[in-house]
């Protein structure tokens, strides 16, 4: 308890908005540089991939929407754990957190492993089922099965990566997540080109950098004094833990699940308008993602926050935390809304060639730029929802808005003859829906009812 109480003494969160505001950057920043760079260097990754040709991107492709729903799973331990650990950080206990740090263990052996069982027995049948074409199944079959076999350290580099996040300690998933990326870069340059390995050369890289990964956050997280505990321990019953992880786990994974479907048959509507349409659909999102990913390192820390503020039974604190982190993200996203309105017919020409893909892309993109405080306020309210444990609201709403608005609206235009266009605008309503969703169901319960609510 000493060791706790130590550095909790050294990152104080001291009363006070300003105090929440300053603990709320130092805590998002690192966050948000991760899934910056990250992106940044998934971009060179498609780059080097895609010079490849038309087949080899193909094949590579076959396995993108099948790993959206992959890499989702976990996400709901993810969730699960960083929410009662930063509860139990935020009370002081010390044993909550080994116990909590020794569920991570289980779930990272005994799902993954799960995970990559299935994965690797689906991978002959996988770009059937994705109706590739058949010169290029063999390929893609052997790209996912190189993939997965790396999958149990993707579970684990999230798992690890949200009990240090638990604890205010964004700096070093950051760190090693982006060396992870740099490593996949250098090996794809190395494997693809200097050894003409191709796309077995791509996935190679890919499971090497996920499981230097993996490895190196495992390692991080057994150093943190807050979160050791004896390996034996994973060996015993967790008891009633396990059923209050899964609790919030499952409704997160529903929602990912949920909105993954959702995705899919959204971006198949699309395509079926066009390849010049659906090319400008594509990089206009692609484009897009750079601007609303601060939202995500907001909501991180905001989740971290919320739940330390319910472990230390400080109601201001907590309701601080949340009109902080909701103005804050608002404002940013403002201004990454304005900046993308202005900017967004030369990144459309950074990523194609295509005269008309651009200027259709563009006007996407700044049709968009007036929802960008939307999803702010969207993500955030997850994180506040996540912090507390009640994930079962973000489930409801995402299944309701997703295929209530999102798909339904986007059927209707399209079987009305509209265009792509119109189509956007069934996507920002989503987001809109969402927010407004999420910001009601917030507001109809008072910061006393909330946090008493949270408690339970």
């Amino acid at each position: 308890m000493s060791g706790l109480n130590k550095n909790k003494k050294r990152l104080p969160l001291q009363p006070g908005k300003k105090a929440v505001l300053i603990s709320l950057v130092q805590l998002a920043l690192p966050a948000i540089l991760q899934q910056l760079l990250s992106s940044i260097l998934q971009y060179v990754d498609t780059a080097m991939v895609g010079h490849l040709g038309e087949a080899a991107t193909a094949a590579v492709s076959t396995s993108t929407t099948p790993n959206w729903l992959i890499h989702s799973l976990p996400w709901g331990f993810t969730i699960a754990i960083l929410s009662l650990t930063s509860q139990a950080y935020g009370r002081g206990d010390r044993k909550e957190m080994e116990k909590l740090a020794a569920m991570g263990c289980r779930v990272v052996i005994f799902f993954g492993l799960i995970l990559t069982v299935i994965c690797l027995a689906i991978s002959p049948f996988l770009p059937g089922w994705m109706q590739a074409a058949p010169e290029i199944r063999t390929e893609a079959s052997i790209y996912f099965f190189i993939v997965s076999l790396s999958l149990i350290f993707f579970v684990a580099n999230s798992v690890f990566a949200s009990s240090m996040q638990a604890i205010k300690d964004t700096r070093t998933p950051m760190i090693i997540n982006v060396s992870a990326n740099v490593l996949n870069v250098f090996l794809n340059w190395l494997l693809i080109y200097r050894f003409a390995m191709g796309t077995r050369g791509a996935a190679l890289a890919t499971a090497i950098s996920t499981a230097f990964g993996g490895t190196v956050m495992f390692f991080a997280f057994r150093r943190k004094q807050e979160l050791h505990f004896p390996l034996q321990e994973v060996l015993k019953p967790a008891g009633d833990l396990f059923n209050r992880v899964l609790k919030i786990a499952i409704p997160v994974m529903g929602t990912n699940i949920v909105s993954c479907m959702g995705y899919v048959v959204f971006a198949g509507m699309v395509s079926g308008m066009g390849v010049t349409i659906f090319a400008a659909h594509s990089i206009a999102l692609t484009a897009e993602e750079i601007f609303y990913l601060p939202g995500y390192g907001i909501r991180t820390a905001t989740s971290a926050l919320i739940g330390i503020a319910i472990g230390e039974n400080d109601r201001q604190k907590f309701n601080d935390v949340r009109s902080v982190s909701l103005w804050l993200t608002t404002l940013l996203m403002i201004f990454n809304g304005a900046v993308l309105y202005f900017v967004s017919d030369p990144i459309m020409r950074i990523f194609t060639n295509s005269e008309d893909v651009a200027v259709l892309g563009a006007k996407l993109l700044r049709i968009v730029a007036f929802c960008e405080p939307f999803f702010g306020i969207m993500v955030v309210w997850e994180g506040i929802y996540y912090g507390t444990g009640r994930t079962r609201v973000v489930f409801i709403v995402e299944s309701v808005s997703m295929w209530g608005v999102r798909i339904l609206c986007t059927w209707l235009v399209i079987r009305a003859g509209y265009g792509v266009v119109e189509v956007w605008y069934c996507m920002i309503a989503d987001n809109i829906v969402k927010a407004l969703g999420l910001t009601i169901y917030g507001l109809r319960h008072s910061d006393v009812e909330a946090f008493h609510n949270a408690k339970q």
